[in-house]
């Protein structure tokens, strides 16, 4: 099901699994935001009361899960929080990487007042380490400068981890202008969330749900 702004993958009884828009928050608005809600939108879909238990940046696209009751709320929240909730993103950043696969392991202080997060050296008072995997799918020019197409697996959900990580190396995600990147995509950024994979608290069953993205900049890569 589309309504324009949200596509539905699938629903099921505790909770539904749906693509998020670039542009959209994911928490429920008060009006006092100008953004649409991802929350507000479901439940005048759904009729029914929806609860966030994860989030995507709002310039951030891609698959999503919302619990549709406080129990599925609180148990996928555990999920979450466990680490059990496993997440893969595509991003499209700039430039060519000298390795095409890896790994990325640093420290992270978010400064919450700026809502921007830094790669600092060492640990201390508000700093966290962060931990991500990532394959280099395909590299082509694009709007007469080098972009490589990237697949990418977290092991910790740091705030604008991704984002900064591959600032940090030189390679921002396209059209993350907070971050360094001097690609203009109209207020959203090169980056899906592609998968999402975890154990069903009520079936306890391993579910994932999938979706690739088809707007620019992916669409000028092979699929």
């Amino acid at each position: 099901m589309e309504n324009g702004k949200i596509k539905i993958l699938k629903t099921e009884k505790n909770y539904i699994s749906v693509i998020k828009k670039a542009g959209m928050i994911c928490e429920r608005s008060d009006g006092n935001i100008k953004a649409e809600s991802m929350v507000n939108e479901l439940e005048k879909e759904l009729g029914t009361e929806v609860f966030p238990i994860h989030r995507l940046d709002k310039e951030t696209s891609g698959v999503m899960i919302f619990a549709l009751t406080r129990e599925g709320a609180a148990a996928l929240g555990k999920t979450v929080s466990d680490g059990e909730f496993h997440k893969t993103y595509l991003a499209v950043s700039e430039g060519i990487f000298d390795e095409k696969s890896g790994e990325m392991e640093d420290f992270l202080y978010r400064d919450a007042k700026k809502n921007k997060s830094y790669a600092v050296k060492t640990e201390r008072k508000g700093v966290k380490k962060a931990k991500l995997e990532y394959e280099v799918l395909d590299e082509k020019e694009i709007y007469g400068k080098d972009f490589s197409l990237v697949r990418i697996k977290l092991f910790t959900g740091r705030t604008h981890q991704i984002r900064v990580q591959f600032s940090h190396r030189g390679h921002p995600v396209a059209g993350d202008r907070k971050y360094g990147s001097r690609t203009d995509l109209k207020e959203k950024i090169a980056l899906f969330s592609e998968k999402i994979e975890f154990s069903d608290p009520f079936s306890h069953k391993t579910v994932s749900f999938e979706a690739k993205p088809d707007e620019e900049p992916f669409s000028y890569f092979e699929k």
